[in-house]
């Protein structure tokens, strides 16, 4: 048989939606990032501003965790019709939150030591740099969290949503963490300054820390577990169950699920059937499941004579989703 044989039976493993006004808004976000680190550690060198110069860095810090994510979109682009990935290239933006997650983590940390360090030793504190700093940092925060956030394609495409892609949301974590830190530094700021409260700054610190590290160990735990193929326990195991076994004759006997792309899942089940139930019927009932992206079914019939067990038929099928 040759390859145009089979050409007509082939089918793409892409499962991921076309992200590139996504990767666009990123780009934006990680530019706007990197032009106010570059204003702050030229001026802070200028002016001789420590306060400048560390939010500088700072704001660093943050361009390479959203360049992480920029470089994920980049490469599951590019790729994702190489043969290579059997499933598509959709784990790549996973693995880019994974490591964006890392960063924040590391950030968080970094906060809980230099906050620890302020309580025991206090420092003399710039009021009115600082509060400047603060005010621009938020300013951009606030700018490049509504960048990333606002999605103009959301009706059409959903999928596409900060809550749901996961290396959008590490991007737009470090962007809301970065604005809650410069929230509460204002807050701090100016109760130290008016009212002696000298200790609300690194106490604000650790509250700020304590989110962060909230936010990086969830998000943590979300990816690894797609990145590890970790068994989906979710409504949509009990439904392809439901479905393969709704005429009463069929039972699965072994069920594998796992997320291949937003909200989409591949599937292979074996069912163990005494009806004369084909392949395509089973292939029919878990097309009524959208969320399903990539079936594989074995289909075992069971002799009433005998007891016997033989294997009717083992196929695979793509079902296309928008």
């Amino acid at each position: 048989m040759h390859d145009t044989d089979i050409e007509p039976w082939r089918h793409h493993h892409i499962f991921n939606v076309e992200k590139r006004h996504v990767e666009k808004r990123t780009l934006f976000v990680v530019l706007i990032t990197l032009v106010t680190m570059i204003l702050e550690i030229l001026f802070g060198w200028l002016s001789n501003s420590m306060a400048l110069l560390a939010d500088g860095w700072h704001m660093g810090t943050h361009a390479f965790a959203l360049g992480i994510s920029l470089v994920a979109y980049v490469l599951a682009r590019r790729y994702a019709h190489d043969r290579r990935f059997s499933f598509g290239t959709w784990k790549i933006e996973i693995l880019g939150a994974y490591s964006s997650a890392i960063v924040l983590a590391l950030a968080g940390i970094a906060i809980v030591y230099s906050s620890a360090a302020r309580l025991i030793h206090p420092l003399h504190i710039h009021f009115n740099e600082a509060l400047t700093v603060a005010v621009i940092g938020l300013a951009v925060n606030l700018i490049c969290a509504v960048i990333l956030a606002f999605d103009p394609h959301a009706d059409e495409a959903h999928d596409h949503h900060v809550h749901h892609d996961l290396n959008l949301k590490s991007a737009y974590l470090h962007i809301v963490a970065d604005a809650i830190t410069s929230v509460l530094a204002v807050a701090a700021l100016l109760g130290a300054k008016y009212l002696q409260l000298l200790w609300l700054d690194p106490v604000m610190g650790l509250v700020g820390a304590a989110l962060i590290l909230h936010w990086s160990v969830h998000l943590l735990r979300d990816t690894a577990a797609i990145l590890l193929d970790h068994e989906v326990k979710s409504p949509l195991a009990d439904q392809v169950i439901e479905q393969i076994e709704a005429d009463g004759h069929s039972r699965v006997s072994d069920l594998h699920l796992w997320r291949v792309g937003d909200r989409k899942y591949a599937c292979i089940v074996s069912v163990v059937t005494t009806a004369a139930h084909t392949m395509e019927d089973y292939k029919k009932r878990l097309s009524l499941l959208p969320a399903l992206a990539h079936v594989t079914i074995e289909v075992c019939r069971h002799s009433v004579r005998g007891e016997e067990i033989s294997i009717g038929e083992i196929g695979g099928e793509h079902i296309p989703r928008g």
